[in-house]
């Protein structure tokens, strides 16, 4: 099997694993190499960019990113790479995910953003 990753899961912030572990967890039952990534969009934008940019070139097919709140990550990300992009919300004690989810389903047009259910990484 190859062991260069497929697919990448990042996330806005390592609290968002308890939501984005189900991804990583539903690759791995299907032998899905992946690589799990902590990548701001808010905090660390140029080391988001350099991520999305150079994302194809090193072999990955597709990139699953959560975020909560304003959500920025999986937007910023799909405009930033020619790969799908899955964007999970991740929900918060505010809104409980709503703007998460609003966030990511209204991109303009031209940046397309796969969207699943408010915390469904699974």
């Amino acid at each position: 099997m190859n062991d260069l990753p497929l697919v990448s899961v990042i996330m806005g912030s390592d609290s968002d694993w308890p939501v984005m572990s189900a991804a990583v967890q539903a690759l791995a039952e299907f032998e899905v190499p992946n690589e799990v990534h902590v990548v701001s969009a808010h905090r660390t934008p140029r080391r988001m960019l350099d991520y999305a940019t150079n994302a194809a070139d090193r072999g990955l097919r597709v990139i699953i990113a959560g975020a909560g709140g304003a959500a920025h990550l999986p937007g910023m990300v799909a405009a930033a790479t020619v790969l799908p992009v899955i964007g999970v919300p991740v929900p918060l004690r505010q809104l409980d995910g709503l703007d998460s989810l609003l966030s990511i389903v209204q991109m303009p047009a031209g940046v397309p953003v796969a969207t699943v259910s408010i915390g469904g990484a699974r």
